[in-house]
């Protein structure tokens, strides 16, 4: 049996501005998603996707014929996506078809589908290893997106991630706040689209200036050394942020009265967000109707 396994990934700065080149700070997550391959005497591709509850949430016979994975189920749309992320596969590696057939795969993930922590990215990543394809080129032909997720699923700590054109650079970083005791995610439970958020970024307007600004509060966020520092660059971002999408920050639209600094992480307006605050917040956030609550240790590869 064949055995792959990628990070989750969460963004804790340059969001949206990534795409344009800015320096992004993010963290793999302790959980993720893994792929296990055994052959079967099938003729197709017999595919088991399972949620972090250890129920199947997905499961297909992928058809193999003529070098190329095909469905006769209409209408499906995970079905659609799956078989065309496939033949994507196949595009980059001719020979993938017939590696894949005859093959049971079993897709198991250690983390709910909504929290946002790549669901898709980990199983890009986890395909891409077992074809031996490129996974950035294979998100591209994907999902797309900046690709940071991908260097997260591939890494054991946190790294700076800057897209250039179609290239991009990968730097481990040694960011482990000593006050990440303060630090905690809160999941809104507002999946949001990533794809439809990159589109409607793509529609705004940056300038390099913008991007260099970013820049100085990542490196910044890196080297901070203390509570109230953090916060202070916290809430510089998402004002700055802010000014870039025309969005207002979390904060001031649903938690104008908790004492610390909120952070957006990913497509604003849902999944988690980052709290620091000196006390702990998560009396606070469960009278909000929040119960998702994770400290940062217990996230943070």
């Amino acid at each position: 049996m064949q055995k792959f396994y990628s990070h989750g990934k969460l963004l804790l700065t340059g969001e949206y501005v990534v795409l344009d080149g800015a320096m992004a700070l993010a963290v793999p997550t302790k959980r993720g998603q893994s792929l296990e391959i055994a052959s079967n005497d099938h003729n197709g591709l017999h595919w088991t996707s399972i949620d972090d509850q250890n129920l199947v949430w997905f499961r297909t016979e992928i058809q193999i014929e003529d070098g190329a994975f095909k469905s006769d189920v209409k209408n499906d749309l995970v079905l659609e996506r799956f078989v065309q992320i496939l033949n994507a596969v196949n595009s980059l590696n001719p020979e993938f078809a017939g590696i894949a057939k005859g093959c049971d795969a079993r897709a198991l993930l250690e983390f709910p589908r909504a929290w946002g922590l790549g669901s898709s990215s980990t199983l890009i990543n986890n395909i891409a290893a077992w074809a031996k394809v490129n996974p950035y080129k294979l998100l591209e032909l994907t999902f797309g997106g900046s690709g940071y997720d991908i260097a997260c699923a591939n890494q054991d700590g946190p790294l700076v991630y800057q897209r250039e054109g179609s290239s991009h650079t990968v730097s481990a970083t040694a960011f482990d706040p000593i006050f990440k005791e303060h630090l905690y995610f809160v999941y809104l439970n507002k999946k949001q689209n990533s794809q439809d958020a990159i589109s409607q970024y793509k529609t705004l307007q940056v300038d390099q200036k913008q991007i260099s600004e970013v820049n100085v509060i990542t490196n910044k966020w890196i080297d901070c050394k203390d509570l109230s520092s953090f916060m202070t660059l916290i809430d510089a971002h998402e004002k700055l942020l802010s000014s870039i999408l025309n969005i207002s920050p979390i904060k001031a639209l649903h938690f104008s009265d908790f004492k610390g600094s909120i952070k957006s992480l990913g497509a604003w307006g849902g999944d988690f967000i980052l709290a620091a605050s000196i006390d702990d917040p998560r009396s606070y956030f469960r009278s909000k109707g929040f119960d998702v609550i994770l400290p940062y240790s217990d996230m943070i590869l």
